[in-house]
């Protein structure tokens, strides 16, 4: 089977890589050209434009869009939809909003195409232990490019499958996201908690190492944190800074739509909205509030 991938970075061309791997033939495309060089070294065949990816594909087409949600995925529906014929199917494979991901279906519908949204999950290890994928969009059309998503999954019959109609692969992504904010925020506490114990001089390290295995805790998440906390020096090098990327938000706002009480992951969200304040003022404001009242001391600034 073959399909298109726009978007060779590092999600999308580790998919294009595994796909190859597998016997697929892939057209890939990006932006930069030396993008496009790397992923044909991996056997990839490189299109230099968008159109040509399009004309280097056979009917029922196949294009599995790996680009930053909003504006740019936008822009690359209306092009695909323009080029696409009908049973040709599109494929959104970024983090976009699942409303975002309705509209788009059904504006693909509209002109006879198949939109299939797919939350992927997996990061840069996909490539190698296999993607998590949550689908959403027509059955026929996901029937059809099963034998793609086999060979991008941990294994052909587990780690992916439809879970309905258009926007709700993106949804049930959303929430994973959200989910995973708790888990991980709850992993770092944790850790913190056992690192304020000087007194025993925890090996955290040793600690995760433990943990890993036979505990109700273990999760691949956890074998990750053991990897990081095994080299305290590295660790120390990185800012307390934490991004986002809007699905934790989003999956905060969809609780408080549906009256579904989420206060782990919400929490989890404003410990990385606060992580991004070296001069917090809130807490300058319940300092300066404190001595006020009671007369405590404060710091110095």
């Amino acid at each position: 089977m073959e399909v298109g991938i726009v978007g060779l970075g590092r999600m999308g061309g580790g998919m294009a890589a595994r796909l190859t791997r597998a016997g697929h033939r892939v057209v890939g495309y990006a932006r930069t050209p030396d993008t496009v060089a790397r992923a044909a070294a991996n056997g990839v065949v490189g299109a230099s434009s968008f159109a040509e990816l399009v004309q280097q594909l056979s009917p029922p087409r196949a294009v599995w869009l790996m680009v930053p949600a909003g504006e740019p995925t936008d822009q690359y529906v209306d092009q695909a939809i323009a080029r696409l014929a009908r049973g040709d199917t599109l494929i959104d494979g970024g983090n976009s909003h699942y409303t975002d991901s309705m509209r788009r279906g059904a504006k693909a519908a509209a002109a006879g195409i198949d939109f299939l949204d797919v939350g992927v999950s997996g990061g840069i290890w996909g490539e190698r232990e296999g993607y998590s994928m949550m689908i959403g969009g027509p059955k026929p059309a996901c029937d059809r490019l099963a034998p793609l998503f086999a060979s991008l999954a941990p294994a052909s019959d587990r780690g992916w499958g439809r879970v309905g109609e258009s926007g709700s692969g993106h949804f049930v992504k959303m929430v994973h996201n959200g989910i995973e904010y708790g888990l991980m925020e709850s992993y770092a506490e944790g850790f913190d908690v056992l690192r304020a114990k000087g007194d025993w001089k925890l090996d955290l390290g040793q600690v995760a190492a433990i943990w890993r295995y036979g505990s109700v805790v273990r999760s691949w998440l956890l074998d990750l944190t053991a990897d990081i906390l095994a080299d305290a020096v590295a660790l120390e090098k990185i800012a307390p800074y934490v991004r986002d990327s809007g699905e934790g938000r989003w999956t905060v706002e969809e609780s408080i739509a549906l009256d579904v009480p989420a206060p782990v992951i919400m929490l989890a969200l404003e410990r990385r909205l606060r992580s991004r304040q070296a001069d917090p003022f809130a807490e300058r404001l319940l300092a300066a509030m404190r001595q006020r009242f009671g007369g405590h001391a404060v710091n110095p600034g």
